[in-house]
């Protein structure tokens, strides 16, 4: 039997974030994370000067891009800004930051690890080579993507997801590109975001409309029209959760994916994740605590799923606004704050 305060499934940004806030203000926490390696996740690593740039070492970033390439079936937009609008990091490199940070401020990190049952205050783990393991504690934070585990223990559904298909080639592209397409991805997009060496080449579609394999196709034919060179075997396929009910349930906490907060329209979760993580934090710290960003959060991400079930259901409708989406970009009507996640 082993005690904690806290204890916090899964290892990504939303987790490390909550668990560095307990520890630094004296709470033991553990945190579980089912894979052997904190960090790697089907992404393309894109974060935003109003989200993360500015919260993160110089060191983690790869490419910073102050223009953005927007395509669609009739036009091309080039968005500029005098500071980097987006910028690539490893999603690798970033876990390991985040968990070093975390550790380093008394969080125990337990890797290769799954959660098998929670309630009662006690979970149930197990640990590659060690078996099983009983853990009793005061908080549960479920941070452990859309696939989420602990949602599921805390019966909350998942009805609206996404999909996502990336693929990493081992070259360094020059621009970073979003290609509005409805024709082939419907209210979803592909994308090109280069890193230091390689790029990120990707799609992204809501989960009602495509299956895994009907985006790969969609996504093939869409490379070949621009004659991208994309190994079918490289791709890599992640479920987008933007179901989001709350982050607060009888018997514990949601942060991140697995609270449903990515967007459902950009599939953007990685400032999400943070913004929920250290939110749910301090109310574990204080109940009283008002958590006005996780309101603001709330309102941001609802617009996008406005904006996904509206393109979804109304097919034309969707191509329409993406073609007007992209004229207001275009006449600096909005600028591309009004696609990210942060305030």
């Amino acid at each position: 039997m082993e005690k904690t305060d806290v204890l916090v499934v899964g290892g990504g940004p939303g987790g490390l974030s909550c668990a560095t806030l307990l520890a630094e203000q004296g709470m033991d926490v553990v945190v579980v994370e089912r894979k052997p390696l904190v960090g790697p996740k089907v992404c393309a690593g894109g974060i935003t000067w109003h989200g993360l740039i500015r919260l993160v070492p110089e060191s983690l970033i790869e490419r910073a891009f102050p223009e953005q390439y927007i395509f669609s079936d009739r036009q091309q937009v080039v968005v500029r800004n005098d500071n980097p609008i987006i910028a690539t990091v490893s999603r690798e490199h970033l876990g390991q930051w985040m968990a070093d940070r975390a550790e380093a401020a008394g969080v125990r990190i337990w890797t290769s690890t799954r959660l098998i049952t929670c309630g009662g205050h006690q979970a149930q783990l197990e640990r590659q080579g060690r078996g099983r393991l009983t853990v009793e504690y005061g908080h549960l934070v479920g941070a452990d993507g859309s696939n989420s585990r602990v949602r599921r223990l805390l019966g909350v559904p998942t009805l609206q997801t996404g999909i996502g298909l990336n693929a990493m080639v081992p070259r360094s592209l020059p621009q970073m590109q979003w290609h509005l397409c409805p024709r082939l991805f419907a209210s979803g997009y592909a994308w090109i975001f280069p890193h230091a060496d390689v790029s990120s080449i990707g799609a992204f579609a809501d989960r009602r409309l495509f299956s895994a394999v009907h985006l790969k196709t969609q996504l093939l034919r869409w490379c070949e029209e621009r004659r991208l060179r994309l190994d079918p075997d490289d791709l890599r396929a992640g479920v987008v959760n933007y179901d989001y009910r709350g982050v607060c349930f009888n018997g514990g906490y949601l942060v991140g994916d697995a609270a449903g907060l990515a967007s459902g329209l950009t599939g953007e979760g990685i400032y999400p994740a943070l913004i929920s993580g250290q939110a749910v934090a301090r109310m574990i710290l204080n109940p009283a605590y008002p958590a006005g960003e996780l309101a603001n959060l709330g309102k941001k991400h609802h617009r996008h799923r406005q904006m996904v079930m509206l393109a979804s259901r109304f097919p034309r409708l969707g191509a329409t606004l993406a073609e007007f989406l992209l004229l207001l970009l275009k006449w600096k009507v909005i600028d591309f704050r009004t696609l990210e996640m942060a305030e």
